[in-house]
């Protein structure tokens, strides 16, 4: 039994839940949401609360359980206050600007990287911090995360993209003789 996925969602004041077929859309003041969901799971939507429960039991619909009801908390929780990562740019030379819809990156290759923006997402750079801030969880941690990957923090100087509570540990180089 999953303990996320018994219980009941609240839903707060100038947040609205609509529920049409498999589609959730959730409609706040930040914006609206939606989100297509199976049908193993049913998603019963009553004044202010939301249960969840079980169509089959089998495995995989005790897995989606939780998930969905993840899912849906933070539909709720994004369309009042957006989520923010962000990331800090270490390094002699590296570079991000933000251009239109695009984040242009130099980043030490012998060519500049050019990374378009996801619709829906605001990315603001300050010297060397990005700021990815967004209603949805997902698109905000897929997009910082790929943008990281272009250029990981090395362990010996620290170089590349690293978020804002991460903590590399550093490795002591070359002895010389």
């Amino acid at each position: 039994m999953s303990r996320i996925g018994k219980q009941e969602i609240l839903i707060p004041a100038g947040v609205e839940v609509k529920k049409d077929g498999f589609v959730l859309t959730v409609k706040g003041p930040k914006g609206t949401l939606t989100k297509n969901f199976r049908d193993d799971i049913t998603i019963t939507i009553t004044d202010k609360i939301i249960t969840l429960a079980l169509n089959r039991n089998d495995k995989f619909s005790k897995s989606l359980w939780g998930t969905y009801a993840s899912h849906i908390k933070n539909m709720i929780a994004g369309v009042q206050t957006p989520y923010v990562k962000k990331l800090i740019l270490e390094g002699v030379g590296f570079k991000s600007e933000v251009k239109g819809k695009d984040l242009h990156l130099a980043l030490g290759f012998s060519h500049p990287v050019i990374v378009a923006i996801p619709e829906g997402l605001t990315v603001t750079a300050e010297k060397n911090n990005l700021t990815f801030t967004g209603i949805d969880k997902e698109t905000v941690g897929a997009f910082t995360a790929q943008v990281r990957s272009l250029k990981k923090p090395e362990p010996y100087k620290g170089k590349g993209f690293r978020y804002d509570t991460e903590v590399i540990r550093r490795k002591q180089g070359k002895k010389t003789a």
